[in-house]
């Protein structure tokens, strides 16, 4: 689909700026009468669909008519080649479909690259007989990712009646036929389509029926055409929380009402299931299907009033005539039983925790007992823009659960939201008001034998229980009948540690030789044992002797400074197990651990702080326990240290812990050595015989690299940082200091693939939320920006992110599991400068 308004493939000429229509007819646009009686139903997919979720590629193989029935047909239009297409028949034909009942249609408006044959010629096969009657025969029909007015053009005339193969498509879904489709193919499934256009365009209730992007402008008014209807309730939108896309989303329902006045925002590698007969959607995949609901929301000027925003995720489904959700059985409500109890920040850039919407409203507002409601900000670099404001209500609640092992998974309904334009000023600041404090931590010299041949694996967190390359990665250096001890000591309770004993099993490990260890510093919940009784077995001369007999060592996440605790004396000193398990680390054993079990891994280690509080702050000599994990001023300790290369951190993207990361690495890092910032559902291997570090798992690893900095930590200022990102397969040597790119990834310099001014990121409608994606796409990929920005600030006051190309920059981009973007990056420059900060109504 056109990923967002200023995509511009090289070589494709961008069309002239015309003038931005505030308001648009919507003649032959509107939602069209429901028609009743169809009995196929629909997966809309919201992009970037992986090879590996079987979850939607069995329903839509389930909904054709299982593997033996299924007739699947699919349409390439979108795409600029066959290799999609080809992809999605791979696939199919890996859960289980036959090859000889799946055929690639030969519809399409223009021609493909990498073939002989030039497919714009199929255009007319749209309306020949001998070729549409082929979809009679079909159970199943896929549109794949691309450009959805290529899927439009193809199937529709110019006076917008369907042609003879659309004709036919709606003669099979009616009968009973599933459409399914992703990306662009997910735009055409209702009347409305959202072509292009960004959040902050459509909240400034732009709106345009003709394409008017333009490479330059920081944002694009919402571009509609008219999709193919096969959705009857609502309008769909796609890359919903990867783009933050909700601003268009609203801007686009509140525009253009439909008769239940609900719109579909869909997360990437997620399907929303559609059945016709019940009236329902349900929700399958990774991430979250967002519902907006406008019947109560009015607008205001340039303003919008109690939009209601819901959240479903996987197993969750809404009943549309009647409005009501039925929430997945495993999921347990919030409202009364909150979890957390902190006061968040503001989220104002990349320095903001939970920096995507639904987990910035997950955690920070309907699970949190502290506040009723929260707010962020989306405005241009000029500053001008909106505040966003967050509010519970009566009727919100939450429900909340594990996905994929111990991975959080949230529901949202009933958030209202509220925008209000406003204008943003920066200006120069020598200094912040709060005093910077260090930190009285002593750490000493490191007792890391450079001989080690042991190695380890340190996740970031929430290992996902399917993240099978991580848990291979542990089994292989393990042995396959290798010993394990797993340390439950983090933890409040053993859970973790018998679901980390249930994955190992499953694929493939002895449960008779997966032990979990009688380690802990307190007592944990659900078991008749006081485990506060266990703080002495640290210096057990039987334990210490068991441990030498394993040939890997886990420890789960939770509080780290539990294990620290547990293991080390109260002068500091090793314990006896302690030392055991050094032992066997240089001998040849691979430690690992997630979260706490990654954070006790580095000689300084991370216990707390947010990253805008621990650069405006500094440290404290305080600990108050698990609610510090969501902000505060820095707080550390000594660590285990058996990762001597650097200082660690974790659940670095979800949590946004660059910048604490760099402050500590700013009083702490020793010369030349990098700090590394750990992804969730991640893994950075440390081969300590090679010394090299590679990356597991789905996410990526962030490097700081201070050699070349000039700090300031006294007046917040942090000149010339080295920020390099990356993923699986990428590779960092730390005795030479270079890395090796995966040889899936091609390089980005002189060869990006957009053009076109990139926003400064400023909250969580910010499209490509996350640091690393944002990056990657607004500035390595991007030919139109040397550097970009971000502010994150409170108060009055804050930090001015800039990151620019130097010498050194290259990016690097490939694909993964199935058409996914894979993105790694080297050396983006940085500068951190302290502003004031004033917000007017505008």
């Amino acid at each position: 689909m056109i990923g967002y308004w200023g995509k511009v493939k090289k070589g494709i000429v961008v069309l002239t700026v015309l003038a931005v229509i505030g308001s648009v007819a919507t003649t032959g646009i509107m939602a069209k009468k429901n028609e009743k009686n169809i009995k196929g139903n629909l997966v809309i997919v919201g992009g970037a669909l992986g090879s590996s979720n079987s979850d939607v590629y069995e329903k839509f193989i389930e909904l054709s008519g299982g593997k033996k029935e299924a007739k699947i047909g699919i349409i390439p239009s979108a795409s600029g080649s066959m290799k999609s297409s080809v992809q999605f028949k791979e696939d199919l034909i890996s859960y289980g479909v036959d090859e000889k009942s799946i055929e690639i249609l030969p519809f399409s408006s223009h021609d493909f690259k990498g073939t002989e044959e030039d497919e714009s010629k199929w255009k007319k096969n749209a309306e020949n007989h001998h070729i549409t009657k082929r979809i009679k025969k079909l159970t199943g029909i896929w549109f794949v990712g691309g450009d959805q007015l290529k899927i439009t053009d193809t199937l529709m005339k110019e006076n917008g009646e369907r042609t003879r193969a659309l004709e036919e498509i709606w003669g099979i879904y009616r009968k009973g036929a599933v459409l399914g489709g992703t990306s662009a193919g997910a735009a055409i499934m209702s009347d409305v389509m959202i072509t292009g256009g960004d959040s902050l365009g459509g909240l400034r209730q732009e709106f345009t029926t003709e394409d008017v992007s333009n490479p330059e402008e920081e944002y694009a008014p919402v571009y509609i055409e008219k999709g193919l209807g096969f959705f009857q309730w609502g309008i769909v939108d796609q890359h919903f929380n990867e783009r933050s896309r909700l601003g268009r989303l609203a801007a686009t329902a509140l525009r253009y009402k439909t008769a239940d006045e609900l719109a579909y925002g869909i997360d990437e590698d997620t399907a929303m299931v559609v059945n016709n007969q019940e009236g329902t959607i349900s929700v399958l995949g990774r991430t979250n299907v967002t519902i907006v609901d406008v019947s109560g929301s009015t607008t205001t000027g340039d303003g919008i009033r109690d939009l209601d925003i819901s959240y479903l995720s996987p197993g969750d489904e809404l009943q549309v005539k009647t409005k009501e959700f039925t929430m997945a059985e495993d999921k347990l409500e919030t409202k009364g039983y909150e979890y957390y109890n902190f006061k968040p920040l503001q989220a104002t850039g990349v320095l903001s925790s939970y920096g995507t919407l639904p987990h910035y409203l997950s955690y920070s507002l309907v699970d949190n007992e502290a506040v009723e409601e929260v707010s962020s900000y989306l405005y241009d670099s000029k500053g001008n823009g909106f505040e966003l404001t967050f509010k519970q209500t009566d009727e919100t609640n939450g429900y909340w659960g594990y996905q994929d092992g111990q991975k959080d998974s949230y529901s949202i309904l009933h958030v209202k939201m509220d925008v209000s334009p406003v204008k943003v000023n920066f200006s120069e600041k020598d200094r912040l008001k709060q005093d910077f404090k260090k930190s009285t931590l002593d750490v000493p010299e490191s007792s890391f034998d450079p001989e080690t041949k042991g190695s380890l694996v340190i996740v970031g967190g929430a290992l996902g229980s399917s993240n099978e390359e991580v848990y291979n990665e542990f089994i292989k250096r393990a042995g396959e009948n290798g010993k394990i001890g797993v340390v439950p000591a983090a933890s409040s309770s053993l859970k973790s540690s018998h679901a980390f004993k249930e994955d190992l099993t499953s694929y493939g490990m002895s449960a008779e030789n997966i032990d979990i260890l009688p380690i802990s510093n307190h007592d944990f919940k659900g078991t008749e044992e006081n485990e506060e009784d266990w703080i002495d077995n640290k210096n057990d001369p039987d334990l210490a002797k068991r441990i030498l007999e394993y040939d890997g060592i886990w420890f789960v996440g939770g509080d780290q400074t539990n294990i620290t605790q547990s293991l080390l004396n109260e002068d500091g000193t090793n314990s006896q197990v302690l030392s055991s398990m050094w032992r066997i680390y240089r001998n040849g054993a691979v430690l690992g651990g997630t979260s706490a079990g990654a954070a006790i891994m580095s000689d300084v280690m991370i216990a707390g702080g947010g990253s805008y509080d621990t650069l405006s702050k500094g440290f404290t000599e305080n600990y108050d326990g698990m609610s510090q994990q969501e902000g505060g001023p820095g707080y550390l300790e000594k660590g285990l240290g058996f990762f001597p290369y650097g200082i660690v951190d974790q659940h670095f993207d979800k949590k946004a812990r660059l910048g604490r990361l760099i402050a500590t690495t700013a009083v702490y890092g020793k010369e030349n050595e990098l700090s590394y910032g750990i992804d969730e559902d991640t893994a950075l291997i440390l081969d300590n015989a090679s010394k090299t570090v590679e990356v597991k798992g789905r996410g990526g690893v962030s490097l700081v690299d201070l050699s070349q900095s000039d700090l300031s930590p006294s007046t917040h200022t942090y000149k010339d940082i080295r920020l390099s990102w990356i993923t699986s397969g990428d590779q960092y040597n730390v005795e030479s200091k270079e890395f090796s790119i995966s040889d899936h990834k091609v390089s980005t310099k002189d060869y990006e693939y957009y053009e076109y001014s990139a926003g400064p990121h400023t909250g969580v409608l910010t499209p490509h939320p996350g640091l690393a994606n944002y990056l990657s796409y607004s500035l390595l990929d991007n030919v139109g920006q040397d550097e970009v920005k971000s502010f994150s600030f409170s108060q009055g006051e804050g930090f001015q992110l800039t990151f620019s190309k130097g010498n050194q920059t290259e990016g690097f981009w490939g694909y993964r599991d199935g058409n996914k973007d894979d993105y790694s990056f080297l050396e983006v420059e940085m500068d951190i400068d302290p502003v004031s900060v004033t917000i007017e109504d505008n």
